[in-house]
């Protein structure tokens, strides 16, 4: 006991200020509040992308970086009070996922803090950022350019049934980038001489009745819209279509890989990795207006043959040949 007061005393001050630095080391650890216009488990997969990114850039969380998440769970009312949450907790970064709804809640919150967004909208467009290569304000992030995906999933479920007389297009109503869509593909529509059946889905329990409708009006195929909501439910979606034997394309490959018939949408998880590396190099520094909006450019094409046969349909091998994966 007495040797160990001799060193204490021979320190002097400096093993009182231990603690005091240690405790500003750690306030020092930046945080980054995480805003998703959906749910934590079907976007467990882009977190852990976006944890991917930040690791590129040495930021471990827990170690030397923490996140605060926040989600609306598809309730896009709720993005207000959840970014005005993150505000209030001085976060460094801010990263908006799932629908534009959430960029464009944080980019009328704040303007000061720096956002990185992961959207399937033109973000030019939608007036996120000035331009793609040089975004300005506090601003940047991935976009999928969900847009012109859609008249690419139109192609490939007319290039199967190219007879169809109806097609359904699942849509959520809240999201922004739904008159768009339903605009383009009504445009589509008209000049191929079909008709276009929108149904509206703004929770999950919507989606059994939104099949029934497509039942009911004699509905030959759909598409799903590229919105967190029916991401989120693509499980589901796959089980619907299947019981009303309605083929479908979805976005997410999840669709394809629980017996849906055609997923296209982005390869892996590319958006949430690219996420993280903006918010790393902002952690050190860069500005999110010097920060270029990149442009996701890998897509996969999945097509379920077991699926296609419970629907009774053969898919064309030009078809088949274009398909990076091919479930059997």
């Amino acid at each position: 006991m007495i040797e160990r007061r001799k060193f204490i005393t021979l320190l002097g001050g400096a093993a009182a200020a231990w603690p005091i630095a240690a405790a500003a080391q750690q306030a020092r650890i930046p945080v980054i509040g995480y805003l998703n216009s959906g749910s934590a488990g079907p976007a467990a997969q882009g977190v852990e992308a976006l944890r991917r990114g930040l690791a590129e850039s040495g930021y471990v969380e827990g170690r030397n970086v923490k996140i605060e998440y926040r989600w609306a769970d598809n309730q896009y009312d709720r993005l207000p009070a959840l970014v005005a949450d993150l505000i209030r907790r001085n976060v460094a970064v801010i990263v908006a996922g799932g629908a534009v709804n959430a960029a464009l809640t944080a980019k009328e919150a704040t303007r000061t803090i720096p956002i990185v967004f992961t959207s399937g909208s033109d973000p030019v467009q939608m007036g996120l950022v000035a331009s793609l290569n040089r975004p300005g304000a506090n601003i940047t992030g991935v976009t999928v350019l969900n847009v012109g995906l859609v008249a690419k999933r139109l192609e490939l479920i007319r290039e199967l049934l190219p007879r169809a007389a109806t097609i359904g297009f699942l849509v959520n109503p809240d999201n922004l980038n739904t008159v768009s869509n339903v605009q383009e593909l009504q445009t589509l529509a008209r000049a191929g001489g079909w008709r276009l059946r929108v149904v509206p889905v703004r929770n999950e329990t919507e989606l059994g009745a939104a099949f029934a409708a497509l039942k009911d009006h004699k509905t030959e195929a759909f598409l799903a819209a590229g919105d967190a909501l029916l991401s989120n439910n693509a499980l589901l979606i796959a089980v619907l279509a299947t019981s009303h034997a309605i083929p479908g394309i979805h976005q997410s490959r999840q669709f394809a890989e629980a017996d849906g018939l055609i997923s296209y949408g982005i390869k892996g998880t590319e958006l949430g990795r690219q996420a993280g590396v903006d918010v790393g190099r902002i952690l050190k520094g860069e500005r999110p207006a010097d920060l270029p909006v990149m442009q996701a450019t890998k897509f996969d094409l999945i097509i379920n043959l077991p699926a296609a046969k419970t629907l009774g349909l053969e898919i064309p091998p030009t078809l088949l040949a274009r398909a990076d994966e091919v479930i059997e």
